[in-house]
């Protein structure tokens, strides 16, 4: 387990390096922030001093240099708009990113995995057929377009729920969360239900595939031919089986909450990293767009470490690969 462990770590740090001249070199060389950043009644001395303050004025190769060494030293970079350390920046954001995300997973498991047992249990019966009708809409409809219905029906129309914003918030270990206030947890619902639904058709259909796949194999008629009562073999036979391909979705699943919550962010006015992003996008904000994809990245990396350390623990079948003699 540790040399794999090691391993990993090292594959992780060659994945993050090469990551960093991806990010740093596609960002950089798009736009120009001095357009930005400079009014219309700046000279070309003025243009010069903002290039000089923002870095620009040094080749790109040479700003991918201090960029690296910086990042070695746990900073990446100051924001052009905002003056701060980016990853300040993001870091003040995160937690209503992650508060969301946890939120919007906890819906895709409490109500994908059981949708979808049932829809591979009774696959003929009318609510399996919906099931997989109600999956394939989760798949189609794109989610700027579902989070605007959301808005419309059940805020503007029935006026049951908030529409934008983060809602009242409570302090816990230093930091606010919003599910701590009833207000709060109301401003919750709309944004983490749309970000949950494309995840939960996934969910639903992957464990639709595993509990079909499963049922009929050798070690399911035996413990029904022993007379075990069918919760124990679907909960702790077939169940546990079928939560390796699960669990590596659901590891990816919530990497890609993280990353991909923009549109949800942009559309309720969620304060979190997406909506960071976003304005920083329209303002050529480099340093900051750049340290929030590394973040991402080193998510994804963390992420998908945990899932196959994970495995070994899951089902004895699997075994972590040694190294070559």
């Amino acid at each position: 387990m540790t040399a794999f462990i090691i391993r990993r770590l090292m594959q992780s740090v060659i994945v993050i390096w090469v990551m960093t001249l991806i990010v740093f070199f596609g960002v950089n060389v798009i736009g120009d922030p001095v357009e930005m950043y400079a009014s219309d009644l700046c000279n070309q001395a003025c243009r010069q001093r903002i290039v000089e303050s923002l870095g620009l004025d040094r080749p790109i190769f040479e700003q991918y240099l201090v960029f690296l060494g910086s990042a070695l030293k746990g900073e990446l970079g100051n924001s052009f708009r905002l003056g701060v350390p980016s990853l300040e920046a993001i870091m003040a954001r995160l937690p209503a990113t992650i508060e969301l995300a946890i939120f919007a997973m906890l819906l895709t498991v409490t109500v994908g995995i059981p949708l979808g047992m049932w829809a591979g249990l009774r696959p003929k019966s009318i609510a399996g057929r919906l099931i997989m009708g109600g999956s394939i809409l989760g798949f189609s409809l794109p989610s700027f377009w579902v989070g605007l219905m959301l808005i419309l029906i059940f805020a503007l129309q029935l006026g049951w729920l908030p529409t934008t914003g983060r809602g009242d918030t409570r302090e816990f270990l230093g930091l606010e969360f919003s599910f701590l206030t009833v207000d709060g947890f109301r401003h919750m619902i709309l944004p983490g239900v749309n970000l949950s639904l494309f995840f939960m058709a996934l969910l639903i259909r992957l464990v639709r595939a595993g509990v079909r796949e499963v049922l009929f194999v050798d070690y399911i008629k035996f413990a029904h031919a022993k007379g075990l009562h069918w919760h124990r073999v679907i909960f702790v036979h077939l169940l546990k089986n079928i939560m390796i391909p699960v669990i590596t979705v659901l590891g990816l699943e919530f990497g890609g909450l993280l990353a991909f919550a923009v549109i949800t962010e942009t559309i309720f006015a969620w304060p979190g990293m997406g909506k960071l992003l976003i304005d920083s996008i329209n303002l050529l904000d480099r340093p900051l767009i750049v340290a929030y994809l590394m973040l991402i990245v080193f998510f994804f990396i963390v992420i998908n470490l945990t899932v196959d350390i994970t495995y070994s623990f899951l089902d004895p079948r699997v075994r972590l690969q040694r190294a070559p003699s």
